[in-house]
């Protein structure tokens, strides 16, 4: 008979990690982001939580729920000017986690909503507020200007500006993670409409989105999917549809696979880890 040692500091019989069983994860849970406003403000990005040490109970079936990016506003008005606030995320095993969906951009003189990372205010309008652990506050338009940039996971949305050019505010960042084997931003907030038809000028998603704001008559960007990043806040079209949202989670590889999964996440080892990356609703058992 065989000994060795593996990472794990175990001793004995050769090591099968197919018998070794997983006692807790890793993971990033990333709500969905929201939509942008009609006029002007940029969405929030999506709550974002990631942690180590989530506990497993062998046996026992973890359901996983991937939040949708919130629509973007279509006209300059009550109640769908605003866009839509993005869907949360959660993992619900023994303990419940829940990332709140991004709020959405503010339309015309309204406030940005809150959520995960606040929505952008829309023309002189505060921004949405965001939730603690999980995002920032949206910025502030001014009078007169453009929208105010989405908070995102990494910093508050920025303000729009005045004249002469009336531009609208970047994003709030969002937050690196490598929990896939690679970085990735996640959670950026959308850029906020510019209120300007005689330059060429969008303001910036904060990463991990291409929810650019929109100039004059040219359209605001939706966020990528599986980011979580908030929509670009448009001025005389319709507002970007928010990221939808992700939910990961590893452990080293010398551990056992998961028994079944539903949803049909993606699997893969990288960096020493197994890692299950679900783009939608699903469950994973241990």
């Amino acid at each position: 008979m065989t000994f060795q040692s593996h990472p794990g500091g175990f001793v004995g019989a050769q090591y099968n990690g197919l018998n070794y069983p997983v006692q807790t994860v890793e993971y990033l849970v990333v709500a969905g982001g929201g939509g942008g406003g009609y006029y002007t403000g940029g969405g929030g990005g999506g709550g974002l939580l990631t942690a180590t040490g989530y506990a497993i109970t062998l046996g026992s079936t973890i359901t996983i729920t991937v939040g949708a990016g919130g629509t973007g506003g279509n006209t300059n008005g009550a109640p769908s000017g605003g866009g839509t606030i993005g869907g949360n995320s959660i993992l619900a095993g023994g303990t419940t986690i829940t990332a709140t969906g991004g709020g959405y951009g503010g339309y015309g003189g309204s406030a940005g909503g809150n959520g995960g990372s606040g929505g952008g205010g829309g023309n002189s309008s505060a921004g949405g507020t965001g939730t603690s652990g999980q995002g920032n506050n949206g910025g502030t338009a001014v009078t007169p200007g453009g929208g105010a940039g989405g908070g995102g996971a990494g910093s508050v949305g920025l303000a729009s500006q005045g004249g002469p050019y009336y531009l609208g505010g970047n994003g709030g960042t969002g937050l690196v993670s490598s929990i896939t084997g690679s970085p990735i931003q996640y959670a950026g907030g959308g850029g906020g409409g510019s209120d300007n038809t005689s330059i060429v000028y969008y303001s910036l998603a904060g990463g991990g989105s291409t929810g650019n704001g929109g100039y004059g008559t040219t359209s605001a960007l939706s966020a990528t999917a599986n980011t979580g990043g908030g929509g670009g806040g448009s001025y005389t079209t319709q507002g970007g549809a928010g990221g939808s949202g992700i939910v990961v989670l590893r452990y080293p590889a010398y551990l056992k696979q998961a028994t079944s999964t539903t949803g049909s996440p993606t699997y893969y080892q990288a960096g020493g880890y197994n890692i299950y990356v679900f783009y939608a609703n699903g469950t994973i058992t241990f």
